[in-house]
């Protein structure tokens, strides 16, 4: 099942995405909010990937594998939504990341609305949460742009300073959309 939104295409991760993963979650760059740090090596993206795999098949949703709409054999990106437990909860996780390159053009933003769409519309998803660090707010104003609030800080990292929770309910984006 793959996605279009107007300048992204969205596409079910899969098993030779494992190279690109590694190169987007193992830049530094791309981790400097990230209290865990860039992914080590390539088996460590191996085993992420083969949780998200596992993930959509016991859920039939998860992360996709990001690309511009003209150029889908590139991947730029991965995220999507997941069942994930943080600190005390149990969530419908917005999760994302960008290759650095790709940053400050808006598809994150773009991304992010057209996930919350996709898990509201299609899969009927009670709530969408998502994570940041607060001293991410690029990465805050997206989330915001999608219209997630601010609801708590959740200690979701051992010795690492509190992170923020984004929510919307599915009837508070009812509300918006319709």
């Amino acid at each position: 099942m793959q996605l279009i939104t107007s300048r992204l295409h969205l596409r079910p991760v899969i098993n030779s995405d494992a190279d690109v993963l590694f190169i987007i979650y193992g830049d530094p760059t791309t981790n400097t909010f990230n209290p865990a740090g860039p992914y080590p090596d390539t088996d460590y993206a191996r085993d992420v990937l083969a949780r998200w795999l596992k993930h959509w098949e016991d859920y039939s949703f998860g992360n996709w594998a990001i690309s511009l709409r003209d150029n889908p054999e590139r991947i730029i990106g991965f995220g999507g939504l997941s069942i994930r437990s943080y600190a005390d909860a149990s969530i419908n996780n917005l999760g994302y990341r960008f290759s650095a390159e790709s940053w400050g053009k808006g598809l994150a933003t773009e991304f992010a609305k057209h996930a919350v769409s996709y898990g509201f519309s299609e899969l009927k998803l009670p709530e969408i949460s998502a994570v940041v660090r607060a001293n991410h707010p690029a990465s805050q104003k997206v989330l915001a742009n999608a219209a997630l609030r601010y609801v708590r800080d959740i200690h979701d990292v051992k010795n690492a300073p509190a992170s923020m929770l984004f929510t919307l309910t599915h009837a508070e984006w009812d509300k918006k959309s319709g």
